[in-house]
């Protein structure tokens, strides 16, 4: 009887949290229009920003596909990869 109480509290506990918890989230999340407004002050709204980060990417691409074609190991210092 007593474990059977104990679980019954337990369970109701545990749904009136998850209840509380998003019954807060759909209260403090942002409304459409505020949603709105945040994606169009990201800065890959800007078309100058989003360029710079694309020619960034492309180069961290180049170096990365450059690294893994190479023998080198510069992982254990400069000085030894010429060995």
């Amino acid at each position: 009887m007593a474990s059977t109480l104990r679980s019954l509290v337990l369970y109701v506990g545990g749904v009136v949290s998850l209840g509380s918890g998003l019954g807060l989230w759909f209260l403090l999340a942002p409304g459409e229009e505020k949603r709105k407004q945040m994606i169009k002050n990201l800065p890959e709204a800007n078309p100058v920003r989003l360029e710079e980060t694309r020619k960034r990417n492309t180069l961290i691409m180049q170096v990365l596909k450059e690294a893994a074609e190479s023998d080198l190991n510069i992982a254990r210092g400069f000085d030894r990869a010429e060995k």
